[in-house]
């Protein structure tokens, strides 16, 4: 009987130690998702603030082209 008792212990230690190695694959994998994620997130806030500040260039080139364009032309030419 003592032997049965054993092996039982022995299954039950061989349980509680496999899981505690899935336990600590799953911690792993979720600490890489978190640091994926908060790079990413830095990096969308960083993308973002770069657009904020960046000057758009090519509204100031459709003005200046709009009034260049007109010069060339008076109303009394228009038919």
């Amino acid at each position: 009987m003592n032997r049965v008792e054993e092996l039982i212990a022995e299954t039950k230690l061989n349980e509680l130690l496999r899981g505690k190695e899935n336990e600590k694959q799953k911690n792993i994998v979720l600490w890489i998702l978190a640091i994926v994620g908060a790079a990413a997130a830095v990096a969308a806030i960083a993308y973002g603030v770069y657009r904020f500040f960046t000057p758009n260039y090519l509204e100031d080139f459709e003005d200046d082209f709009d009034d260049d364009f007109d010069d060339y032309f008076s109303e009394d030419d228009q038919v």
